[in-house]
């Protein structure tokens, strides 16, 4: 039996709950959890706010383990390994696009908590492809949230062709802003901290902003036009889009991965100056491994509060309801 926290109904707190895991299928790996990482997905799901959570339900998709156990056909893990799983743990393998090396596109590829029981447990199962080895350099209580807040900004820096020489800047300051700060100086580019709030500019810098601007303030925002070659934004409200547009010089790109609710954009600046809006999900596997190589050869990491399993409740409440340290992880 695998012992887990689930929410037995929408919107409930998690409980102590026991769960038979079935027979391991010949290309899955079960994962011994030691830490999980917390995320706002997890709330989200917890909630029902995408319509597709199935109850009882165990959050935790930012999963730091050993391996326990293989299927028959699993070659290229061994027991005792020391492991990641994020928010994908299965896709089909034989698609386009995972023929392409595009696994986190894969039209049937499957959640970890999305119809099967997640991390915030002392097991949790995955397919071989999507459970991923960790650098010994990569301490394991901050590695978990690379694998869903690391990858949703590493991957687009990849995707999206950012280049060393790129005068970039960050939308919002906190989870995934803040390691995208830390990714983006590591990469070579000139960064730019955007937010709302001035407290933060001591700590963007730390964290690798050349530069910080207040969004706030007027005068700040127009004197960034025709500034930044990238923008990538974190946050999940909705903006006054055409200012961030109008701060992209020709062949900008303005890149969202935060769930703005609304995106009224103007047309003309994108064809005036050749500019792109997109928007990406996580990453495949194989960018996930270049992640934790780049994350490791540049000793970075995010920042986190950790709290034991049995405490879940009070860290999902922080989560909620203040702004706690970037990332909040689970002592499994």
């Amino acid at each position: 039996m695998v012992n887990a926290y689930a929410a037995l109904e929408k919107g409930e707190a998690l409980q102590p709950f026991a769960y038979d895991p079935g027979s391991l299928g010949g290309q899955e790996v079960d994962i011994q959890v030691e830490y999980c990482g917390i995320c706002h997905s997890d709330l989200s799901m917890i909630n029902n706010d995408w319509g597709m959570s199935q109850y009882p339900l165990v959050p935790g998709h930012e999963v730091v383990g050993r391996v326990a156990a293989l299927g028959s056909a699993v070659t290229t893990l061994q027991v005792g390994q020391r492991v990641g799983l994020g928010w994908y743990s299965h896709s089909c393998l034989h698609c386009e696009w995972c023929m392409g090396g595009d696994h986190h596109l894969c039209l049937s590829a499957a959640g970890t908590i999305v119809g099967r029981p997640g991390g915030f447990a002392d097991q949790v199962r995955a397919d071989q492809s999507w459970v991923i080895p960790i650098p010994d350099a990569i301490d394991s209580t901050v590695a978990g949230p690379l694998f869903c807040a690391g990858i949703t900004v590493f991957n687009p820096i990849v995707q999206c062709g950012v280049q060393p020489t790129d005068r970039v800047a960050v939308i919002g300051i906190g989870g995934l802003g803040h390691l995208a700060l830390q990714f983006l100086k590591a990469w070579g580019c000139e960064v730019t901290a955007l937010s709302t709030q001035p407290a933060k500019e001591a700590e963007a810098r730390q964290l690798g902003a050349d530069h910080f601007v207040n969004t706030r303030d007027p005068e700040a925002l127009k004197a960034i036009a025709n500034s930044f070659d990238y923008i990538i934004s974190t946050v999940n409200v909705s903006l006054e889009w055409a200012i961030y547009l109008n701060a992209l010089r020709p062949k900008g790109r303005l890149h969202l991965v935060g769930v703005a609710p609304d995106l009224s954009l103007p047309v003309f600046p994108l064809l005036a100056g050749q500019r792109s809006v997109s928007g990406s999900p996580l990453g495949s596997p194989a960018t996930i491994t270049k992640m934790l190589d780049f994350v490791a050869r540049h000793d970075l990491a995010p920042q986190t509060e950790i709290f034991p399993l049995a405490q879940v409740n009070e860290a999902l409440a922080k989560l909620r309801s203040t702004h706690p340290p970037y990332r909040l992880v689970l002592k499994c």
